[in-house]
């Protein structure tokens, strides 16, 4: 008896030379409309499935493959007599090979399809032909993707297809199809409860937080593909792997490592602080900006005219941690700033450009990875894995500074408000509890991770030393009480920003005065853990 392959694709690339080569193998075609239009018009003999089941395609195309005549083939056990007696009672023929992709549906809401369109994607006979072909892999070669075809094929020339990969397809299937389905899921969720959500009015379990919108589905659907396997974690007793939010930009989109290692585990996740922090530097384009991380913190960050100035300024500001950072730069870098920057031992640097005699000077540092990359995409959410679970969260962002007031009697000049505004953004992105020194557009001392707010602000005024005269401080949340303030003010900072919002602002405000520090008040906290 000849062998059967159905045939079912919405995109036809490669799939006219693949069923060229299952008819030369001695397959018969079997195919739906479209299909079997663009096979026939490749000169693949082909039989309609309407001949096969004796039922015309119906619904404008809805129903097609429904039908036993194409699902008892799909998912009769050859290895089980009796039902190969049924299929030959009910004049059934098996279908040896299922080569199906889906309907685009996932492209189809991605280009702001209407409703009705959106519907008219999701794909019915598809995935059950898929899911029948992948129960039965011991019986049927279930092909989900045009990336399967020659090694398929391939494997037909040497014989048969062999059983792994029979069942490594029928994986592929599986998961292809729940990812379908989680597509649907999650699109057909958020319009339900768009319509169900009450303008104005909070979910009943949200309701301290009635200005944020409900954007949080009850089942959050994700699919991640794993990217690379990495060296090892964050010790090399445990292994890892980076994954990828599929159809998503993610961390390492658009990079182009340019020399040295594949990035690790540590690398990565320093790599994510450099990059959100620099996009908040640089986010304007009026000056250039420099980033130095170290352990997921910034050691230095700058702001200058030029690339090299900002890169000196970050430099200096902690040259002892920058040994053995990730540096994350604006612009594109030159002989000049390279021959700087190979002064000392950096990790991975990443810019969005280098010319060549930067290129040459770093190939002498086959150690340091080199990764070209422009500013990092922005995410609408962030997300922290807890034991068995996930906190998600918006992500977090520099507000504008229109709700701003300043607390004190003494106001901060124009000068003195620039530094204190890039204070902020650098804060946001050091780990609580934070306090940042800043003087004309760079660091200058930064206490990180504290369990108190007032050693955070003895840490970064003992990294600043003698710079501490003159400069300013952000803090990410309220200071509980005025010794952080006045730690600061002791050390000779003029100008401190902060949420507020303690019960003793009022404290803290008059320390402020007394000692004739500036003070704004931004009304919004960056707690970063």
């Amino acid at each position: 008896m000849k062998r059967r392959a159905l045939i079912s694709v919405s995109d036809k690339k490669g799939v006219a030379a693949f069923a060229r080569k299952l008819h030369n193998m001695g397959f018969e075609i079997i195919s739906t409309g479209g299909t079997a239009k663009a096979l026939e018009e490749a000169r693949v003999p082909v039989v309609p499935v309407s001949k096969v089941t004796g039922a015309p395609e119906m619904l404008g195309g809805r129903v097609k493959t429904l039908h036993p005549k194409i699902h008892g083939g799909i998912l009769a056990d050859l290895e089980d007599p009796d039902q190969v007696i049924e299929l030959v009672d009910h004049e059934i023929g098996p279908i040896d090979l299922v080569c199906v992709n889906l309907y685009p549906f996932e492209e189809t809401i991605a280009g702001g399809a209407s409703e009705k369109e959106a519907i008219e994607q999701i794909d019915i006979g598809g995935p059950t032909m898929l899911r029948a072909a992948a129960k039965n892999f011991k019986s049927v070669i279930v092909v989900p993707s045009s990336r399967f075809y020659k090694e398929v094929v391939a494997e037909f020339e040497l014989g048969e297809v062999s059983e792994e990969t029979r069942k490594r397809l029928a994986l592929e299937t599986f998961r292809k199809t729940a990812e379908y389905d989680a597509a649907i899921a999650a699109w057909l969720e958020e319009r339900v409860e768009k319509d169900a959500q009450i303008p104005g009015e909070a979910p009943e379990n949200n309701s301290e937080a009635s200005d944020i919108p409900v954007e949080f589905p009850e089942i959050l659907e994700r699919r991640y593909g794993r990217e690379m396997e990495l060296r090892y974690g964050e010790n090399p007793h445990q292994g890892a792997a980076y994954y990828v939010e599929e159809g998503e930009p993610h961390l390492l989109s658009g990079v182009e490592r340019l020399q040295g290692r594949p990035v690790s585990f540590n690398n990565l996740y320093d790599v994510d602080a450099a990059r959100n922090l620099l996009a908040d530097l640089a986010r304007d384009g009026e000056q250039q900006a420099a980033v130095i991380i170290k352990h997921a913190n910034p050691c230095g960050a700058a702001v200058g005219e030029n690339l090299a100035e900002a890169y000196r300024k970050a430099f200096a500001s902690d040259p002892t941690s920058a040994f053995g950072g990730i540096v994350a730069l604006s612009g594109p870098v030159d002989g000049e700033l390279a021959k700087e920057i190979s002064k000392v031992f950096t990790e991975v640097l990443i810019s969005p450009g280098f010319d060549e005699e930067a290129r040459k000077i770093f190939s002498a540092k086959p150690n340091m990875t080199v990764l070209e990359a422009g500013l990092l995409e922005r995410t609408k959410f962030s997300a922290k894995h807890v034991t068995g679970g996930l906190l998600l969260q918006h992500a977090d962002r520099v507000e504008d500074d229109s709700g701003y007031e300043t607390a004190t009697t003494m106001h901060p000049s124009p000068d003195v408000l620039g530094d204190l505004l890039f204070a902020w953004k650098v804060a946001k992105s050091v780990k609580s509890n934070a306090i940042v020194l800043a003087k004309d557009g760079a660091t200058v001392g930064i206490g990180a991770g504290q369990t108190s707010r007032v050693d955070a602000a003895h840490i970064a005024v003992e990294k600043a030393g003698e710079r501490a005269q003159g400069a300013v401080a952000a803090s990410d949340a309220f200071f509980p009480f005025a010794d952080g303030l006045e730690a600061l003010a002791d050390a000779g900072v003029k100008a401190v920003i902060q949420p507020g919002g303690s019960k003793r602002d009022a404290e803290v405000v008059q320390a402020a005065d007394r000692r004739g520090v500036a003070m704004i008040m931004t009304k919004r906290r960056h707690f970063l853990h």
